[in-house]
């Protein structure tokens, strides 16, 4: 098992907006799809900041839920268009992390 650690940076101004298109739309549809989704967070001391953890079995878990959600016609037509205008995709950052034998996330 392991976790992505998902680190975005929305557009001055668009936090607020991205923050609900992710828990309005694309949380409930990747869920939809089989992701699990262990949570979804703000920086409190950046204003730009989002971040939201999914978690793996396996990586072929992980590359056959990519392609259910991001290989969709609902992906590709009507959620993947409008996250440019939130959020600046030249600066994700992914991270891919095991936990530690006594965290409390298992």
């Amino acid at each position: 098992m392991f976790f992505e650690l998902r680190e975005y940076r929305t557009h001055a101004g668009q936090r607020e907006n991205w923050v609900k298109f992710m828990e309005d739309e694309i949380i409930p549809f990747q869920v939809g799809k089989g992701m699990v989704i262990l949570g979804s967070f703000v920086g409190q001391e950046e204003d730009d900041l989002y971040i939201w953890v999914r978690r793996f079995e396996s990586e072929e878990e992980r590359v056959k839920l990519y392609e259910a959600v991001y290989e969709s016609d609902e992906w590709k037509n009507d959620i993947g268009p409008r996250i440019p205008a939130m959020m600046d995709r030249s600066k994700i950052v992914v991270r891919r992390i095991e936990a530690s034998s006594r965290s409390v996330i298992q």
